[in-house]
């Protein structure tokens, strides 16, 4: 379902995430700057999938990007905090969510997905190139200088 970034559900799940992020990398989790009103559609969106209890078991967005120091592309859709809990892996959720908001992103005008990630999460590298995601030309980003880093990208 669609949500706000800001939901209590997408905060929960987003603290989980950073702790994930935190206990890989060995940091304070990812510092990007997001703002709920990024992912407000036209310009984004953000899912959120629940189980039948009502228990929110993934998150999703993407926001608008346009060319600039970052290193983004004019046409830009850029895919943040893509989370599924440990116990709902497996089952094709995160899947169908990058599906659903590259075809949100593409109604929305959109050119291409683009998304970074690290080397310490090697089941979501898997993910995105087992959706036809290649290596970016460039690295775009807050972690672009990182060597941990990596960007991928799908033209929509």
């Amino acid at each position: 379902m669609t949500a706000r970034f800001d939901h209590p559900d997408a905060r929960k799940l987003n603290d989980q995430v950073q702790a994930l992020y935190a206990e890989r990398y060995g940091s304070e989790g990812d510092l990007t700057p997001l703002d709920p009103e990024m992912f407000e559609p036209p310009r984004g969106l953000f899912l959120m999938i629940y189980n039948g209890a009502g228990r929110p078991m993934g998150t999703g967005g993407w926001r608008s990007q346009e060319a600039g120091e970052e290193g983004y592309a004019d046409g830009d859709a850029e895919i943040k905090r893509m989370f599924v809990v440990d116990e709902a892996r497996g089952q094709g959720l995160a899947r169908a969510m990058l599906a659903r908001l590259e075809e949100s992103a593409r109604a929305a005008g959109r050119t291409r997905m683009v998304l970074e990630t690290g080397t310490k999460q090697p089941e979501a590298i898997a993910l995105y190139v087992s959706s036809g995601y290649a290596p970016a030309d460039r690295k775009f980003g807050v972690y672009r200088c990182e060597p941990e880093s990596r960007c991928y990208a799908k033209a929509l």
